[in-house]
């Protein structure tokens, strides 16, 4: 078995290979790989989300102290991955935990993601190859001892049959809202911007609902994302989908906010087509808790503002900067993995 201070420096050195200026090139070439498999993963975005993931998780020293609040495995499981594929690298997290607690990973990367978690595990093994024994890739599962499995509503209910005897961690879709008090500053309305549109609103972390005061007016919001524009109008998925839901909302006369890239829609449903977000409106901060509470197992996080107060709410512009306990659903991978 790997020792747990191998396996630390080893995902460590994973990252600083990342964020390094020598390996840049390397690193872009996954990049571009990956939009040639999906054109969703634009460069720019796979190396922000593979930035992060270093940032955010891979040093010594968060990795150490994550770590030390769970026990070492007492002899590793098989455990099955079936990744999500909706933005850049997104199953990474749900790897880190299995290969960093000591156990085997069997890994079923997505279809819509066939290059960045093979290239990161790959640099993995070449910095600790050790790792080779304990990385598997499988499209079937049927040796694995354990399972986490992410993906729709609907295949959730296919992993909830054909894992049921097994233990596991079944992920459904949830998303991501946010709560303005009116008194945001351009700053912060920017920032609630690359909550909606970061990884053009494809991750459960991204913001699809807004819940704003009685009266709120948009105007200042528009402005604030405007220098956003041309990311978004220069990409033709993005784009494709705005004008299409713009000609659904047009033919079917539906009140709406629209400044030609992002159109804003008075709705009670929490997810929104890409290009499209939701508000709904509140007349107190009672109300505004109700709701949050009544709709918390379809709600990922919660961006606000400190002078709403919202428990466990974050900051706008951090919804796409989650830490290593930020786990997906609120279900603890780690604490889960440590009772294999």
């Amino acid at each position: 078995m790997i020792s747990r201070n191998k396996r630390i420096n080893a995902f460590a050195e994973l990252g600083s290979f990342i964020l390094s200026a020598a390996h840049q090139e390397t690193v872009e070439e996954w990049a571009t790989g990956a939009y040639r498999r999906n054109n969703w993963f634009s460069p720019a975005n796979s190396l922000l989300s593979l930035h992060a993931i270093a940032a955010q998780f891979l040093s010594t020293d968060k990795l150490s102290r994550w770590v030390a609040d769970y026990p070492e495995a007492v002899s590793p499981s098989r455990v099955g991955v079936v990744m999500a594929g909706n933005i850049p690298a997104v199953g990474f997290h749900d790897i880190l935990c299995v290969l960093i607690s000591g156990h085997r990973l069997v890994a079923k990367p997505s279809s819509d993601d066939p290059v960045l978690i093979p290239a990161l595990l790959e640099q993995l093994i070449k910095i600790e190859p050790s790792f080779q024994e304990y990385i598997k890739f499988a499209d079937r599962l049927n040796e694995a001892e354990a399972y986490i499995a992410t993906g729709s509503d609907n295949t959730a209910r296919y992993f909830h049959y054909y894992f049921a005897k097994k233990p596991n961690i079944i992920r459904r879709n949830r998303t991501s809202v946010a709560a303005l008090s009116g008194n945001e500053s351009m700053e912060e309305l920017s920032a609630l911007g690359q909550d909606i549109l970061q990884y053009y609103g494809l991750g459960c972390r991204n913001v699809s609902k807004l819940y704003v005061p009685e009266g709120y007016d948009f105007t200042r919001f528009y402005q604030a994302i405007e220098p956003m524009k041309d990311t978004y109008v220069h990409h033709h998925k993005f784009f494709n989908n705005y004008e299409y839901n713009k000609s659904i909302v047009l033919i079917n006369k539906v009140p709406h906010l629209d400044n030609g890239f992002l159109i804003l829609s008075e709705n009670p449903a929490l997810v929104s087509p890409i290009s499209m977000v939701h508000y709904e409106t509140y007349a107190s901060l009672e109300d505004l808790n109700s709701v949050l509470a009544e709709n918390s197992e379809k709600i990922q996080c919660i961006a606000a503002p400190p002078d709403l107060k919202i428990t466990g709410s974050i900051a706008f512009g951090k919804s796409q900067q989650p830490g290593l306990a930020d786990y997906a659903d609120n279900i603890d991978t780690m604490e889960f993995l440590a009772k294999l």
